[in-house]
C-alpha cells in the first residue's frame, strides 16, 4: 500500500499510523471542545499540546458539516480559517496543515497562506471547480465518500449494494484524479455521512475493503453520533468508545486517525504498534 505523501517537497510517511488533530474555527461544531478561536490567547497553546501529543497533521475547518449544518458564505469561511492558518505557520516550523473545506476558493486561499492538504468532505460533489484545482496544483487530497449536502445527506442512505456502491462512488473519483496526474489521494469512507446508524457499523466491520495499493485511507469517527446515539450516552462520555473503534480501524489498515483527543489517539496507536511488532 502507498505509504507516503509529498508535502511541499518533504515526505510524510504512513509506515506507522499517524494522527490528524481537529481544530474547528466554528461556533457550532458538534463537539464543543473542538471549537477554537485564533484570537483567543490560548489558541497556540492548544495547538502546541496537539503537536506534543503526536499529531502529524492539524486539520483546520471553518464550516460545520455535521448532519443538518447550516451553510455559511465563502467569505465567512475564509475569514474564519485564514487567521488560524497564518498563526500556526508563523509559530510552528514545519507544521503540516490540512484545510477541511468543500469549496475550491476556500482551499485556494488556505493553500496560499500555508495549508498543504485539502480535506474535502464532499469528495468533489459540492464544487465543480475543486477537481480542476487539485489537478492543477497537485496538492494532496482527502476524498471522502458522501452523498448530497450536509442538509440532506441523511435522507440519501438507500444503496442498491451497500459496499459496492460506496466503493464505486469513491474509487471512480480517486482513479479519475490519479489518471489526471494527482499523485497523493487519501480515501475517507465517510462514517456518519449519508449512512444511517447501523450502516456505519457495517462499514466498520469491513473497513479492510478500502485497503488499496494506490490510496492510503483515513478514518474520522471521533466522538460522532454513531457512538453516542447507539450507546445512548452524552457526547462528553464518548472518548473510551472512540478509542476502541479507532483500534479496530487500525487493525483494518487505517493510515490516519482524525481525532479530537490527540493523547488518547497516541496511546491507541502506541499499543497497536506494540501488538503489531510482538
Amino acid at each position: 500500500m502507498k505509504n507516503t505523501i509529498n508535502i511541499g517537497g518533504k515526505l510524510l510517511g504512513f509506515q506507522k499510523p499517524i494522527i490528524m488533530g481537529i481544530m474547528n474555527i466554528t461556533p457550532d461544531s458538534f463537539h464543543k471542545d473542538s471549537r477554537f478561536n485564533p484570537f483567543d490567547e490560548d489558541f497556540l497553546k492548544k495547538a502546541n499540546e496537539m503537536l506534543e501529543n503526536g499529531v502529524s497533521i492539524i486539520d483546520i475547518g471553518g464550516h460545520s458539516t455535521r448532519p443538518g449544518a447550516t451553510k455559511i458564505s465563502e467569505s465567512e469561511e475564509i475569514d474564519r480559517i485564514l487567521p488560524a492558518i497564518e498563526l500556526l505557520t508563523k509559530n510552528f516550523k514545519n507544521i503540516t496543515i490540512s484545510i477541511d473545506t468543500f469549496r475550491k476558493k476556500v482551499a485556494e486561499k488556505a493553500a496560499n497562506v500555508g495549508a498543504q492538504i485539502i480535506n474535502d468532505i464532499s469528495g468533489g460533489n459540492l464544487d465543480s471547480e475543486m477537481f480542476p484545482f487539485i489537478i492543477k496544483t497537485n496538492l494532496p487530497y482527502i476524498l471522502m465518500h458522501t452523498r448530497g449536502t450536509p442538509e440532506n445527506m441523511q435522507n440519501l442512505t438507500n444503496y442498491t449494494d451497500f459496499y459496492t456502491d460506496i466503493l464505486k462512488e469513491t474509487f471512480s473519483k480517486a482513479n479519475y484524479l490519479k489518471k489526471n496526474g494527482v499523485k497523493d489521494v487519501i480515501i475517507d469512507p465517510g462514517l456518519g455521512f449519508a449512512k444511517d446508524l447501523l450502516q456505519n457499523y457495517e462499514l466498520m466491520k469491513n473497513l479492510s475493503i478500502f485497503k488499496n495499493e494506490n490510496y492510503p485511507f483515513l478514518i474520522g469517527l471521533s466522538r460522532k453520533s454513531m457512538i453516542y446515539k447507539y450507546l445512548e450516552i452524552d457526547i462528553k462520555d464518548t472518548l473510551e468508545a472512540t478509542s476502541q473503534l479507532n483500534l479496530i480501524a487500525l487493525l483494518s489498515g487505517t493510515s490516519i486517525l482524525r481525532v479530537h483527543d490527540a493523547k488518547s489517539a497516541k496511546h491507541t496507536i502506541d499499543l497497536y504498534n506494540l501488538l503489531k511488532k510482538s
